[in-house]
């Protein structure tokens, strides 16, 4: 049997077929060997026609391991190679469950450990973060979202008869976003834009780098959305996320499923931490930034200072941004 160090990922050569026994951590250093073991054997001369990962050692999982098994699974579709994962344990599980990658991937569930549970719990999602664990800022999430919600009631009216006199159509724009570890969720906004904006996308220059979207004069924001953007009431209904624990009232900035597509895996990182309503993209210039990169250091400079006085002190900043002249989101 071949050994294997911490971080490496060898394959074992059986036929057709590939086994990657992975490792008991399954992070960025190590799932950054997994895609690239799993390019190689894509790209070889004699290509398997089944790759196994073997997962019976492993017991942490964070969203860059998330980030390998997802480029995987694509890399392997597009060459027709079947895609196996095997002796899956109890924190790898609630992590498949929970970001709905059990029902996408192909999984051996007649080989897994003999100590695994069917229906793994919450208590099996891993630790990715300090921030994940902090009961003192979900608390803080909770009573900031019960206030923000109960501004939300004061101002519904007349943001919602301002929306519907300037552009008839529906109050709020509801999309889908990335949040902790991948999972999915759809995150509300009053709407700023036309009713087909996202029909008139393609007809729209983009002025960022290309892996996100800003226009600076948007042709598809109405006369009173860009109010609403201007002085971030657009994302009020947000409270609505952070009460259900989809989001944060500080993280990172929620990524639409395009830009996740195009990550690489260390950049799945920013998924290790709740997205926020706020954070340091939001207080650095968030209508000002254009380029893919900064966003990611910035959400990724986030998580190395992050503490409970940092999370007040951008909740400070956040609110004398907001009430500057050059604030707002595009």
């Amino acid at each position: 049997m071949q050994t294997m160090s911490k971080n490496e990922v060898n394959p074992i050569l059986l036929k057709d077929t590939a086994i990657l026994r992975l490792p008991k951590n399954l992070s960025v250093i190590e799932a950054v060997k997994l895609k690239e073991t799993f390019h190689q054997l894509l790209e070889a001369s004699l290509v398997p026609s089944q790759i196994i990962l073997d997962f019976s050692q492993t017991d942490f999982i964070d969203s860059s391991g998330i980030g390998a098994l997802v480029s995987n699974y694509k890399q392997a579709k597009l060459k027709e190679v079947d895609l196996l994962l095997q002796g899956i344990t109890p924190p790898v599980m609630a992590v498949l469950q929970m970001t709905g990658l059990h029902n996408i991937l192909t999984i051996d569930y007649s080989k897994l450990p003999v100590n695994n549970a069917v229906n793994p719990t919450k208590n099996n999602l891993p630790t990715t973060h300090p921030s994940i664990r902090s009961k003192v800022k979900r608390g803080i999430d909770i009573v900031g979202s019960i206030v923000g919600l109960a501004i939300v009631g004061i101002v519904f009216i007349p943001i919602a008869l301002a929306i519907k006199i300037n552009d008839p159509g529906p109050i709020f724009f509801s999309q889908i976003r990335y949040g902790w570890m991948g999972k999915k969720f759809k995150i509300w906004k009053f709407r700023s834009m036309c009713v087909n904006a996202e029909a008139l996308k393609n007809s729209i220059s983009n002025q960022a780098d290309g892996k996100i979207f800003k226009n600076e004069n948007d042709p598809r924001i109405t006369k009173v959305g860009r109010f609403l953007r201007k002085t971030s009431l657009d994302e009020l209904p947000q409270f609505w996320n952070v009460l259900k624990g989809e989001m944060s009232l500080v993280g990172t900035r929620p990524p639409t499923p395009n830009e996740v597509d195009i990550y690489a895996v260390p950049e799945w990182q920013r998924l290790d931490v709740k997205p926020g309503m706020t954070g340091e993209w939001q207080v650095n210039g968030r209508s000002k930034i254009q380029k893919f990169e900064d966003i990611i250091a910035l959400d990724l400079s986030y998580q190395k200072k992050w503490s409970l006085v940092y999370d007040l002190q951008l909740i400070l900043k956040t609110i004398l941004v907001v009430f500057r002249k050059d604030s707002g989101a595009v």
